[in-house]
């Protein structure tokens, strides 16, 4: 897959709850605010993605530059990638640089409570367009 947008389809997920605590940090919010140009609604959107589609723009994902989130010791790097979620809001979607993170996962920041902007529960689909550079 080529730098670009794709436009991908997953289901909304319940996550672990620590997204909450990981985007209140103070070094997360200042390189969010830096660098996305946002300050994150405490916490994640959480998809589960399958298909050709998402396989693909995984390994784009993996293999572009993104936008790094360079941590302190002890904390895991990440990189980000915008979004445009249901065509409507901005976030950004987190690749955190963990070994064994789930293959089927995607994290989504935005500076709004998602779910309750777009009213969406658990299992419902969610598009996003996913700009990989």
């Amino acid at each position: 897959m080529n730098a670009g947008a794709v436009t991908l389809q997953g289901h909304l997920c319940s996550g672990l709850g620590e997204g909450a605590g990981f985007t209140a940090l103070d070094w997360v919010e200042h390189q969010f605010h830096a660098k996305l140009g946002f300050r994150a609604y405490p916490g994640t959107l959480n998809l589960n993605l399958a298909g050709d589609d998402w396989d693909t723009a995984r390994a784009a994902m993996q293999a572009a530059a993104g936008i790094a989130i360079e941590p302190p010791p002890g904390f895991c790097a990440a990189k980000c990638f915008a979004v445009r979620i249901a065509g409507r809001i901005e976030g950004a979607a987190v690749l955190p640089d963990v070994a064994d993170y789930p293959a089927d996962k995607l994290e989504i920041v935005a500076p709004v409570a998602v779910r309750q902007e777009l009213h969406l529960n658990d299992g419902d689909r969610v598009t996003l367009q996913l700009q990989i550079e």
